[in-house]
């Protein structure tokens, strides 16, 4: 098979350490029905046999380009593919999920009939370790651009990334991946883009998505969901017509130095509530700095509704000595 001096669509695949799930998301691709694409396979640093599998891919069929590196971290590796890529059009792919066959057919079609759309999402099919399908209990991604800018506040998944096609040169124009959100690098750029074009998901569902205990939402939760609040904050001064103080930044500051980076008092507790209440369910951030960030929206008298409901559940969570420092905190304040 030879290869088009440019095909419609470059796939933007960053593996790191990725050799258990990889070759079936890599044969997802291969069996589309959507066929002229190249595969940018960009190896982080890896240290299993991924190098190895995607040279003998890349040796199979010539729409695998491997790009093998040292380890720069996701978003380094994002942006380096952006630039790399030689479609007009990026379909995003992690290396643990498994696109289904007519994923790339339906959202470029999509696309070409609607030029005012720089991004299409489609909705995700659940499925753990082993690739048993799991049941899915959360909303549907959005499917209309009036329903995206709706969803934005309510803190609810605005669209599933590895599922992601989009425009390169819209997400050039504003600035690619921003390093200063990582773990939520998607959802700031959603945000920044929902202010230049628009956004939905289609209703079918494209990809089986992977849940394990070692993906980045289980092991940076509280970074995650810090870096969310924030980009939400950003997004509202940019909507309020005021400059965006994270556009430039490498790293977001400590919570602390949100009132100074926002330039007005409130915005560091604000933060803190929202993070720390939203970290009451999850078994990671309970286990990580989620639990002191709760700990000290109790000191400064922060909503306790709901809190002794979550000493109960840090005993389930096999914390009993982080249950009875909740509650000393809670009889206590």
């Amino acid at each position: 098979m030879s290869l088009p001096d440019a095909p419609r669509i470059s796939v933007a695949m960053s593996i790191y350490n990725g050799e258990q799930f990889l070759a079936p998301a890599i044969e997802s691709i291969l069996a589309q029905t959507f066929g002229d694409f190249e595969l940018l396979a960009l190896d982080d640093g890896s240290t299993d046999a991924t190098p190895s599998l995607l040279r003998d891919y890349a040796a199979r069929d010539p729409r695998v380009r491997p790009i093998i590196r040292e380890n720069r971290g996701l978003i380094a590796s994002l942006n380096q593919m952006l630039q790399e890529a030689r479609a007009p059009i990026i379909a995003r792919m992690d290396a643990d999920d498994i696109c289904l066959p007519e994923r790339f057919e339906r959202q470029y079609a999509f696309l070409m009939a609607n030029p005012a759309f720089a991004v299409v999402g489609a909705q995700a099919d659940d499925m753990d370790e082993e690739g048993n399908h799991t049941p899915c209990f959360g909303p549907m991604h959005p499917t209309t651009f009036e329903d995206f800018l709706a969803t934005i506040d309510s803190g609810a998944h605005l669209m599933c990334h590895p599922v992601a096609m989009f425009r390169r040169d819209v997400v050039l124009a504003v600035g690619g991946y921003h390093a200063a959100f990582r773990h939520c690098e998607d959802l700031d750029l959603w945000l920044r883009l929902a202010s230049v074009t628009k956004l939905c998901s289609l209703p079918d569902k494209l990809i089986h998505y992977r849940h394990y205990a070692g993906q980045v939402s289980s092991r940076h939760a509280t970074e995650q969901q810090t870096g969310a609040a924030i980009a939400r904050l950003a997004y509202h001064e940019r909507l309020a017509g005021r400059p965006d103080p994270t556009e430039h930044l490498d790293r977001l500051p400590p919570i602390d130095g949100l009132d100074m980076l926002f330039g007005r008092e409130g915005i560091s507790r604000q933060v803190r509530e929202k993070v720390a209440l939203g970290l009451r369910y999850s078994k990671a951030g309970m286990r990580d700095s989620g639990f002191d960030l709760l700990l000290r929206h109790v000191a400064d008298g922060g909503n306790r509704d709901g809190l002794w409901r979550t000493v109960a559940r840090l005993v389930r969570f096999g914390e009993p000595m982080r249950a009875m420092r909740l509650a000393a905190a809670l009889a206590t304040t």
